[in-house]
């Protein structure tokens, strides 16, 4: 236990050597948390076998670990309440919370030794864990069943029913004092191999039995927002190239990571041979942590002067530890974090080194310094000027908020219902819809800006950060309440990230809107259009903001429409490849993103893809067209399919 307080403190030190994090918020739902992820499984169990496994493991010695403590204070308190009825159950319970680790240290075994999926690494400690765990069930079994045999195996004990057969097989025919000659070695061995378990754990991955509950109760509650840069205008540096540049939470992250491999099986990137595996991101910043603790040794035998020259010697995180297309690779789908046991968030860890290679050296695809001037000069990632931003609305007899500010609702158009030609006939269907459901709205015309979504995911916070307040500004300047995005990306920044910047709005996506007015009766539709669709799962309006029912709920409401389901949906659901700012870099790694999502199209052979989201509705045309798949499938916009069910778009 001395071995392990120091080991802990000295590791605790070690992370604190990060930023600070104010990860203590909201502890009712934090607490919540440890339930339901930590002692429930929740996550763990979205995978049967490894799910089942680790729940046999870890309830197992939890109910040992209890019974351990009862059986010593029954017996060193004088308090006997180990008898009778409750010394039955007592025992029964305990043989099966031993059958349960033997079981899943077994299947843990098979998986990691013989059937080995290939996310797993299989490193020594590895081994020596589990047979760790393996020795400790046996030896204890063993240690019951010389106890039963020594008192002539009494009737009762027939409920300890494994000890009961371990005494029966292996000390049926011993003397008594050979059997307590036998029992006293069992016990010596039980003991010290439990003592080295208990002084292992924060040198092996057994740390993870203390990092998950730190992990699962520090996790950010709002995964979908970034953490501002505060103070921009007087940082001496922005982003992340050192270790201690991170916050604490981020270096523990680097030893709750259990090498587990689910972020690695459902990233886009690594499944389309992209060089960004996240696993491997987390184990490559960890190794460096373990490098740089020697220069962390402060109080230790050497200065501080020397610790902070061996530092300086250490390898740049971004563009060394971590390469560059290693970072630029990442769309910010969100996968890795969504299916991390732990939550361990590889992708807020890229985007913080993406901020120093942007903001500290201006270091980037070339693609991206033409959209950075986009942005800034016509607050658009094309560079269409800006006064032509209300130009697809002049027609449609849609207000601004010049005009009128007292609209229910501002309908946040977005650059691309703005400006590109495919999604302008989005925002068009949007308007007419509005208007023949008697929605009281308004746009902002001109003095709508781009959100900002791609330059702070590309690592420009400065660009966003000066995109967001000017349009806080505007909208605040209207009294702005309730916010319809068009695009998710939108959506969450505006819903998530602006008011971190003082922006306060009630924001919707227009899925949301569009599935109540269906409810209501408000939207009527009297064409069938008799289509086989399946709908393809924005990345930021289902996995950041779990919005999965609402774009279903409307297609299923569409008179002849069947709705089909492709193999990865949902919280599963494969990325566009357009988030994190890849929608204005060119796709030379690997194989294009939106190709290998079509293959799932292909799969599920429907005759149209539906989506909620400019970005994907791009890349699945896009893709559709590439693959030359033009004969058999089209993409079109949920909002688009409305119109046409509604009788008045145009043919589907």
């Amino acid at each position: 236990m001395i071995i392990l307080v120091y080991a802990l403190y000295d590791r605790i030190t070690l992370w604190r050597k990060g930023k600070e994090a104010k990860r203590s918020d909201r502890v009712g739902e934090r607490i919540k948390g440890l339930i339901q992820y930590v002692f429930g499984h929740w996550r763990v169990l979205k995978e049967m076998y490894p799910g089942i496994m680790h729940l046999l493991i870890f309830w197992g010695f939890v109910l040992l670990f209890i019974g351990t403590a009862l059986e010593a204070f029954d017996h060193y308190s004088g308090i006997h309440f180990l008898k009778g009825t409750a010394y039955l159950t007592f025992s029964f319970v305990l043989e099966l919370a031993g059958i349960a680790v033997l079981a899943g240290v077994l299947m843990a075994g098979w998986r990691r030794y013989i059937t080995r999926p290939p996310r797993l690494d299989n490193r020594p400690d590895d081994f020596w864990v589990l047979l760790l765990l393996l020795v400790i069930i046996i030896s204890g079994f063993l240690l019951e069943g010389a106890r039963i045999a020594s008192l002539n195996a009494a009737p009762w004990e027939k409920w300890s029913f494994v000890g009961w057969i371990c005494g029966k097989i292996f000390f049926s025919e011993s003397s008594r004092a050979s059997i307590l000659m036998w029992h006293k070695g069992i016990w010596w061995f039980h003991i010290i191999v439990s003592y080295i378990f208990i002084a292992a754990i924060v040198y092996t991955r057994l740390l993870h039995v203390i990092t998950t509950l730190i992990s699962t109760f520090t996790r950010n509650l709002q995964p979908a927002a970034l953490t501002p840069i505060e103070n921009m205008e007087e940082a001496e540096t922005f982003g992340v190239n050192r270790l201690e540049e991170f916050s604490w939470v981020d270096l523990m992250q680097l030893d709750a990571c259990t090498r587990c491999g689910r972020c690695q099986v459902n990233c886009p990137a690594y499944l389309t041979d992209k060089p960004l595996n996240p696993k491997q991101v987390i184990m490559d910043l960890k190794t460096a942590l373990d490098e740089k603790t020697a220069f962390w040794v402060n109080k230790r035998g050497r200065s501080d002067d020397v610790a902070e020259a061996g530092a300086e010697e250490m390898k740049s995180l971004a563009g060394e530890v971590i390469s560059d297309d290693v970072s630029w690779s990442c769309t910010t789908c969100g996968a890795c974090t969504e299916h991390c046991p732990v939550f361990v968030e590889p992708l807020h860890k890229i985007i913080d080194m993406r901020r120093y290679m942007t903001l500290m050296e201006s270091r980037f695809p070339p693609e991206v310094q033409v959209t950075f001037r986009n942005m800034e000069n016509n607050s658009n990632p094309w560079g269409i000027g800006s006064a032509t931003r209300g130009d697809w609305a002049k027609e449609s007899g849609v207000k601004t908020l010049a005009e009128d500010s007292g609209v229910a609702y501002l309908l946040y158009v977005g650059c691309s219902g703005s400006f590109d030609d495919l999604n302008k006939k989005v925002s068009e269907a949007m308007v007419r819809i509005l208007q023949s459901a008697g929605v009281n709205f308004g746009i902002l015309g001109v003095e709508e800006g781009c959100c900002g979504d791609s330059a702070r995911r590309m690592g420009n916070e400065y660009l966003f950060q000066l995109l967001a307040q000017q349009n806080i500004e505007v909208m605040k300047g209207y009294n702005v309440g309730k916010i319809i995005t068009l695009c998710p990306h939108g959506y969450n920044t505006l819903k998530n990230e602006y008011p971190k910047f003082g922006g306060e709005f009630e924001v919707y996506h227009y899925t949301e809107i569009l599935a109540e007015l269906i409810a209501k009766g408000r939207i009527r539709f009297t064409k069938k259009q008799n289509l086989k669709v399946t709908y393809h799962d924005s990345c930021y309006l289902g996995r950041h903001n779990k919005i999965y029912d609402a774009p279903r709920q409307i297609l299923r409401s569409l008179p002849g429409l069947s709705l089909m389901e492709m193999e990865r949906n949902r919280e599963r659901g494969f990325c566009c490849g357009a988030g994190g700012g890849r929608m204005w870099m060119e796709e030379h790694l690997g194989t294009r993103i939106n190709h290998a999502r079509i293959e799932d199209v292909v799969k599920c052979n429907p005759q149209l893809v539906g989506t909620a989201c400019p970005f994907c509705y791009t890349m699945m045309v896009d893709g559709i067209k590439e693959k030359e798949l033009e004969d058999r499938y089209r993409a079109r916009d949920i909002a688009e399919l409305v119109w046409d069910a509604m009788g008045k778009g145009g043919s589907t």
